[in-house]
């Protein structure tokens, strides 16, 4: 099969735009993959050769044996982890962004491209009350973007400390496994803060730095604004009132939780965050963006720029004064980037702000009612109150196996995608709430198969 793979070739294109049209107009989204041990090797198999394969022929392999065999996230029973559940409007523009192969690593190559992902992170800085010249950029994910925030806090903290010896962040054991993650990545040692309820105080960071051997060596802590496991907030305005009287980079993990500032009901929750040196907050998560995207803002962009900028002779055009405004190459660690930011920033145009507090409020309105339904059902009980739209509940009498039994069985019925949790020592279930479609209906489903 003779194909030139950089012209338009309306046979290559027709299929792929009917599944889109097709997935997109999909209402409900379907639930898919009930199982977990799939025999791939026969229908891949011959797949690729040296000459290719009819592109239609290509595709039905993919609708009919690939794609069903993965679970949808932005579907309305998709309750695990943190669900994703993207606009149209979103997921359009991604198509747009991939269409067109845009690249927005600098000003030079990209200004209208970054120009519009700026507009998005202006707006996140005035929520969350950061001074005029905030700023950042996105990146591949909140991994990427804590990191990327740590490597400044070291830079920044070793330079004022100054010395020999091993540095440390101070966090939570209630912080997202990439806080720590990070830490190892970039040679800083963790300060494990003993937290108060899981969650990190004021009281408890000054204290541990104050036990610490060598609290000299203390240059910043990492807070949480909605943890994964349980929605918690940290004491943000006592841990950025403590940073900034101790001279500590004081970093926000916001990859979930920090949506909530789109919300009127919840903002008074992140009373703190204008304090912040750097945070995060993850569109692809709670602001119904595609994956993967997280939005890393600084409160002063020079020192991530003074970090991260690369130097090399090929880039010096990136960084004359005749060509750079902004480039978001130079706040992160990563180079080569698609503008991660466009899909948010088409559907916020489109729709407004107010019908994204309004669809925050709906996940906290359906968490609510689950604890409510959980609270008068004889066979489960509630572990704790809801922490944004996350809901911890036991069935009593189950151990871990039977959690995982009824995990598998819940997906194998397409009823919907419950993972069991850790806490406190036990296991128990967990309800992740941010589609606006999921409704009571479901829930109650859901919590009779426990009966």
């Amino acid at each position: 099969m003779t194909r030139d793979m950089f012209s338009f070739d309306d046979n290559l294109a027709a299929p792929i735009l009917e599944y889109c049209r097709n997935r997109l107009q999909l209402q409900p989204v379907e639930l898919d993959f009930g199982g977990t041990s799939v025999d791939f090797a026969q229908a891949l198999e011959g797949l690729l050769t040296a000459h290719g394969n009819d592109p239609t022929a290509v595709m039905e392999l993919f609708t009919n044996v690939l794609a069903p065999r993965v679970i949808s996230a932005d579907s309305e029973r998709f309750l695990a982890f943190i669900p994703a559940a993207p606009t149209k409007a979103a997921l359009l523009m991604d198509m747009v962004v991939s269409a067109s192969s845009l690249h927005a690593a600098s000003w030079l190559e990209s200004a209208g491209a970054v120009a519009a992902e700026n507009q998005v992170l202006e707006l996140l800085a005035r929520l969350a009350g950061l001074p005029d010249g905030a700023g950042g950029t996105f990146v591949g994910g909140g991994s990427i973007g804590n990191l990327s925030a740590l490597v400044v806090a070291r830079d920044v903290g070793a330079h004022r400390v100054g010395g020999d010896g091993s540095l440390k962040i101070a966090l939570s054991g209630d912080a997202h496994s990439s806080i720590a993650s990070a830490l190892r990545i970039i040679g800083v040692e963790p300060l494990y803060v003993p937290a108060v309820d899981h969650r990190l105080t004021a009281e408890a960071l000054a204290a541990a730095i104050a036990n610490d051997p060598h609290p000299d060596r203390v240059i910043g802590v990492a807070a949480t604004a909605g943890t994964t496991n349980a929605g918690i907030i940290d004491d943000l305005a006592g841990i950025g009132a403590y940073a900034t009287a101790n001279d500590l980079w004081f970093h926000v993990d916001g990859a979930y939780g920090l949506a909530g500032l789109f919300s009127p009901t919840i903002r008074s929750a992140y009373d703190g965050i204008e304090l912040a040196d750097s945070f995060i907050v993850d569109p692809h998560k709670w602001l119904f963006a595609p994956f993967d995207s997280c939005a890393l803002l600084y409160r002063q962009p020079h020192l991530a720029r003074s970090v991260h900028t690369q130097h090399a002779s090929y880039l010096d055009i990136l960084h004359d004064d005749r060509n750079v405004e902004w480039n978001p190459s130079d706040y992160a660690i990563q180079l080569s980037r698609r503008p991660k930011g466009l899909p948010i920033w088409f559907s916020l145009a489109v729709h407004g702000t107010a019908a994204y507090g309004a669809a925050v409020d709906a996940a906290l309105e359906i968490a609510h009612r689950a604890a409510q339904m959980i609270e008068a059902a004889p066979h489960v009980e509630l572990v704790r109150e809801p922490g944004l739209s996350v809901v911890l509940f036991r069935r009593l009498g189950w151990g871990p196996d039977d959690y995982a039994r009824w995990s598998e069985q819940l997906v194998r019925d397409q009823i919907a995608f419950v993972t069991p949790t850790g806490w406190e020592g036990e296991t128990c279930a967990r309800f992740a709430f941010l589609n606006p479609h999921t409704s009571e209906a479901i829930v109650a489903e859901i919590l009779a198969t426990m009966a």
